[in-house]
């Protein structure tokens, strides 16, 4: 049975900073592309990262460039995006999602990923 659980979520406050962590089961990620999506209240959801097979390619959300990091740790079978400078406007439920990768890339586009977490929320406020 595959599954994705995000943690590390929680309260911070602005300029805060914050782990999340996405451990799969049920597969190996070595072959598999990963993905770090958003969604606040009234708003679709958003990709914030990815990173391919390779960790080498990654790509971000331009409000998030320079503040978060996205990387992976295959042998552990867990994903990571930390998440520096937090501002108010990042506060959302944060997914991570996955899908087989038949080259090192990745993409940021929501439809493209096969297997989602249950999500973690992100509040960032004073």
């Amino acid at each position: 049975q595959l599954e994705l659980v995000e943690s590390g979520g929680g309260l911070v406050q602005p300029g805060g900073s914050l782990r999340l962590s996405c451990t799969v089961s049920g597969f190996t990620l070595d072959d598999y592309a990963i993905g770090w999506f958003r969604q606040a209240p009234g708003k679709e959801r958003e990709g914030v990262s990815c990173i391919g097979t390779n960790d080498e390619n990654t790509h971000y959300l331009h409000s998030v460039k320079g503040r978060f990091a996205i990387s992976r740790d295959n042998a552990k079978n867990t994903a990571y995006l930390q998440m520096n400078s937090l501002k108010p406007e990042d506060t959302a439920v944060y997914y991570c999602a996955t899908y087989k990768s038949h080259d090192n890339m990745c993409v940021r586009s929501r439809w493209s990923y096969d297997y989602w977490g249950q999500g973690t929320q992100v509040t960032v406020s004073s």
